[in-house]
């Protein structure tokens, strides 16, 4: 996550609840990511600090300008992400075809440790493994 917006604090804070993805294609986490499973967040060029426990995902597919400000209307302050800067994640978003919302309940700073990427790509920003031993150092 780029640390600036700080949103791994707003994670641990309670004040982001919902961690969106939105591409132009399918990719992880569409379909990757379940109730039940533990997601754990780090910002770019950091290590793992944070774990949190998945409560729930929507996924929306073909979606449009429109559906991206009713998505973001709905579920932005989740998402934490403040209503003045609404505007701003609509721009970013607008011409994004795929949206999967994870929701997030439980979050916990954990013991930091570094992952290998390999095998990942170096830009990946969602790595789905059955077991997040096999990608720490």
């Amino acid at each position: 996550m780029k640390k600036s917006w700080g949103l791994t604090e707003k994670i641990l804070t309670g004040e982001k609840k919902i961690e969106s993805r939105w591409y132009v294609s399918r990719r992880a986490p569409w379909d990757r990511v379940k109730k039940g499973d533990i997601v754990y967040f780090k910002n770019s060029g950091e290590s793992v600090k944070i774990r949190a426990s998945v409560e729930n995902v929507s996924q929306f597919d073909n979606i449009n300008p429109a559906r991206v400000r009713a998505i973001l209307k709905k579920y932005g302050k989740a998402d934490g992400i403040e209503r003045e800067r609404i505007p701003e994640f609509f721009k970013r978003f607008k011409d994004k075809k795929y949206c999967v919302l994870v929701f997030l309940k439980n979050p916990k700073r954990i013991k930091e440790f570094e992952i290998n990427k390999a095998g990942f790509g170096v830009m990946s920003a969602w790595i789905t493994v059955s077991n997040v031993s096999k990608i720490k150092k």
